[in-house]
């Protein structure tokens, strides 16, 4: 697939020590979502989605109030050995191809790590992969490549387009919320990080490419429900200070509203106030079978089949990656 970026999208892996010098982070909270998931489950939702003054954290025990969002990022993660297997109950028997959407203008050098938080303030969230051929079987062995933006609504990395750090010090020097795993026998990855932020003219998103053998089979991205999103941004600490965002799953630049939800994590509220977000990633079983695009959008496709060429990915002129201009009042990116 052709990006509008000039970055390369093969995985370039750095080690968590060469890009931890010189961050410093200073940052607070965030919130999550809701879904279905696409090889032909349910529409899976958990936990109660209140927030008010009446929630909060029992002392004695440490447990988050159900009711409530948690903070601080990946830290609080404090029940994550107990979190379920979101995948427990099956995928149905229909299993429906995932389709690409642009790469867009942030990829960056990945890391290999689970943890893609560095350390940065959000609401935690776990996220759980199963990686699927179109007849249901898992697909061991395949890496999953994820980036998004943070709380604040940048990307990172010095090797990211400016217009995706906004050329913010301290976004240019980290390398948060961008990792690789490795799917194990039952084609399962998880990753943990925080919620993303929002940033004009998108609503929220986690960018993905699917890799096997060190080929790419699918390049798209993962949205949550509006609700849920709307949640966080409007009642979260560190996501309300910046105010409502102006795109959400109805009016996005790049998949239409028609077919978002195709493509929502599915959410349950953990115990220790965490999100546990999840999603089935339907591959082609080999590079000689057709891919799809997502439909609608700015940076999707029409539907069926890509035409040849760029394959359907290429931008429009003028087109700005879907990134948009920083809201207003947006000082260099940073609240």
């Amino acid at each position: 697939m052709k990006s509008e970026s000039p970055q390369d999208p093969s995985p370039k892996v750095i080690t968590r020590r060469s890009i931890l010098r010189g961050i410093g982070l200073s940052l607070a909270a965030v919130p999550v979502a809701k879904l279905l998931v696409a090889c032909g489950g349910d529409d899976t939702t958990g936990g109660d989605t209140h927030t008010g003054a009446d929630a909060g954290t029992d002392a004695d025990s440490g447990v988050v109030d159900p009711g409530v969002w948690a903070t601080g990022g990946t830290a609080a993660m404090t029940a994550a050995a107990a979190y379920p297997d979101p995948f427990a109950s099956g995928i149905g028997t229909v299993c429906n191809l995932t389709c690409e959407a642009t790469l867009g203008p942030c990829y960056a050098t990945t890391v290999d790590r689970k943890d893609i938080s560095e350390g940065h303030d959000g609401l935690p969230v776990r996220l759980a992969f199963l990686i699927v051929n179109e007849s249901c079987a898992p697909i061991p062995n395949a890496t999953v490549d994820i980036w998004h933006a943070a709380p604040e609504g940048l990307y990172s990395g010095e090797d990211a387009s400016d217009f995706c750090t906004s050329g913010d010090a301290t976004a240019r020097a980290a390398r948060w919320f961008r990792g690789v795993q490795t799917t194990d026998a039952n084609g399962r990855v998880d990753f943990d990080t925080c919620f993303p932020g929002w940033y004009s003219s998108r609503t929220i998103h986690i960018h993905f490419t699917v890799r096997v053998n060190g080929q790419e089979f699918v390049t798209s991205q993962l949205f949550f429900d509006d609700t849920t999103s709307d949640d966080v941004v409007n009642n979260q600490p560190l996501y309300n200070a910046r105010g409502a965002r102006d795109t959400t799953n109805s009016n996005d630049t790049v998949i239409s509203a028609d077919s978002v939800g195709d493509y929502l994590f599915a959410t349950q509220r953990m115990a220790d106030g965490a999100m546990l977000a999840s999603k089935t990633l339907v591959i082609r079983s080999s590079l000689d079978s057709a891919s799809c695009a997502v439909p609608g959008g700015s940076g999707g496709g029409g539907g069926g089949p890509p035409p040849g060429g760029d394959g359907g990915m290429g931008p429009p002129p003028g087109w700005d990656g879907g990134m948009g201009p920083p809201p207003p009042g947006f000082d260099g990116g940073m609240p």
